[in-house]
């Protein structure tokens, strides 16, 4: 037993190693702006620049604005399914896979040949236009994840009982969903949004061919251009996307430990 337990910490050690020797290594790097000196002027630097503020600015909205739809989107789809249509379930899960299989790269190009300025309906005419389709196309991309996460959270609650009760004190089906079912998944609608946001954070390939001011081209930017910012913005990077899968882990201390089967 105390060699096993000695060989499982070597193998979560070299594990551990081969993460953090890297990230160790770009932190310390990018503390060397300053010749023979650790300081944080590359940091410095990032945060005053303008166009980081914009961009990041700029993604912190559509991120919002995608959590936002792609909760009104999948929070009903996830009930209608588990309550009243659950033989659906199986294509669901098909459907909601398929951004993990198509390359980001064929989804852009599919909305550019189909949302251009000579379709009917013109989304990539107008820099709003192609706002809008942009925040569609970061929901798509959080589609497994969110979907997986309301999912999950509708296993925890006995739907069907708490609806024949809203029915029977007179509430309507988007009274059922906005004031009953949604308050109990909620941490599990708040996992969601925190990946939905790292999503969003670090993508480049989508805002950069719609060609929107979004802080995954400007990383790249930067990365092509500098030497110790990159470094930097790699570091923030980090600790914005292992910032929401630490809160995502908070969060899950308060879901539901009990489950009830509504199949």
């Amino acid at each position: 037993m105390k060699q096993s337990k000695l060989w499982a910490w070597v193998i979560f050690g070299l594990g551990a190693a081969y993460f953090l020797v890297p990230l160790i290594a770009t932190f310390e790097f990018s503390l060397k702006m300053r010749r023979g000196y650790y300081s944080f002027d590359s940091y410095a630097s990032v945060f005053s620049d303008p166009t980081f503020q914009a961009t990041f600015g700029y993604s912190t909205v559509v991120g919002l604005l995608a959590i936002v739809v792609g909760v009104l989107i999948v929070v009903p789809a996830v009930y209608f399914v588990r309550l009243r249509l659950p033989h659906l379930r199986p294509l669901m899960e098909f459907i909601t896979l398929l951004p993990l299989i198509i390359p980001a790269i064929v989804l852009v190009y599919g909305y550019i040949r189909l949302y251009n300025s000579s379709s009917w309906i013109p989304f990539t005419g107008s820099a709003f236009g192609t706002d809008i389709l942009l925040t569609f196309g970061y929901v798509t991309l959080a589609l497994p994840y969110m979907y997986r996460a309301v999912d999950t959270g509708m296993r925890t609650i006995d739907i069907k009982t708490l609806t024949e009760a809203a029915q029977i004190m007179g509430a309507s089906t988007t009274t059922i969903i906005a004031r009953i079912i949604l308050p109990n998944i909620l941490v599990a609608v708040l996992s969601g949004a925190f990946l939905t946001f790292a999503i969003v954070i670090g993508e480049f390939t989508i805002a950069s061919l719609l060609n929107r001011p979004a802080f995954g081209p400007y990383l790249q930017n930067v990365g092509a251009n500098r030497a110790y910012e990159p470094s930097a913005l790699a570091i923030l990077s980090f600790v914005i996307t292992w910032g929401a899968m630490g809160m995502i882990n908070v969060l899950g201390r308060f879901a539901p430990r009990t489950s009830a089967r509504t199949d």
